[in-house]
């Protein structure tokens, strides 16, 4: 069997090649940038190769460096999350959400959730990817979609899309225009990744006439440009409720099912006796009827 290589070395490793830098390094490991080149030069040692080119300002992985660390990095996640699994954190709960729904929903409600459950450890996994319950170590997801989404998973309905266009009221008071849909037709038009105006524009049966218009990685960003004044975007109400109320936008023409991707909390069915999780479960599904 052939010999492991020293564990130190792999572990100094996989940090160094995260950060790129022996001090980054050393500091996140809590020991001395000599200890963790002293322990990369033992590990090269090891395995005869170079796997750092050694540059005046940091560290580049050589080409046999690279590959290595992808392996080793996912070796140590899957350690992380085997060790995880085996010995959960007490009250903590780890749900994944899009970057939006995050920063336009979920966050400005959390003072209304610590204040009700100040044992249970939220923590946000603000992504645009689809994370695993397994390999991500997640304990719920919000996502729009349509069921069913797998025996294994129970799913909850939080908000049925309900698409809104919304812009800043000084670009509507100031367009000279009474008649909804001809302001809707002549705005600049704020796109995010969704792509919703041709078939909304379709549904209410109105001609694009902007002469110009901006595309936007998130609906966060097309929420905050329009907020800014930059033109009309396409949004669910319930993000941009909070908005609505403080009057720093306002709703232009009637709202649209376009693409029936509701919005659904999901769990894993055997997290069902985890108090914690319920707790959150309970408490997502009582705040978004309450926003209904």
């Amino acid at each position: 069997m052939t010999p492991l290589p020293p564990l130190n070395g792999l572990r100094a490793f996989d940090v160094a090649g995260r950060r790129l830098s022996f001090r980054a390094a050393a500091d996140e490991m809590g020991v001395t940038q000599g200890a963790v080149a002293q322990q990369i030069r033992q590990l090269e040692a090891h395995l005869g190769i170079t796997l750092f080119d050694r540059l005046p300002k940091g560290l580049a992985l050589t080409a046999a460096g690279r590959s290595y660390h992808e392996r080793i990095a996912r070796a140590f996640a899957e350690l992380r999350s085997a060790t995880i699994e085996l010995k959960p954190e007490p009250g903590k709960v780890l749900i994944s959400v899009t970057p939006t729904f995050a920063s336009k929903w979920l966050i400005p409600n959390l003072p209304d959730f610590a204040e009700k459950h100040p044992d249970v450890d939220l923590r946000i996994l603000a992504t645009e990817k689809v994370s695993s319950f397994h390999s991500d170590g997640i304990d719920l997801a919000i996502r729009q979609g349509k069921p069913p989404f797998g025996s294994a998973l129970n799913a909850t309905l939080l908000f049925k899309q309900e698409v809104v266009a919304v812009a800043a009221p000084k670009l509507v008071e100031g367009s000279g225009r009474s008649v909804e849909l001809e302001l809707l037709s002549v705005l600049p038009k704020i796109h995010d990744t969704h792509d919703l105006w041709p078939s909304v524009l379709e549904e209410l049966g109105v001609l694009d006439q902007s002469k110009r218009g901006l595309r936007l990685s998130q609906t966060a960003l097309a929420v905050d440009a329009a907020v800014s004044g930059q033109g009309v975007t396409l949004v669910s109400r319930f993000l941009v409720s909070n908005d609505i109320a403080a009057g720093n936008l306002v709703e232009i023409g009637p709202s649209s099912t376009v693409g029936t991707q509701d919005f659904y909390l999901l769990s894993l069915r055997k997290s069902a006796s985890n108090a914690s999780i319920e707790a959150v479960v309970s408490w997502l599904a009582s705040r978004a009827d309450h926003a209904d």
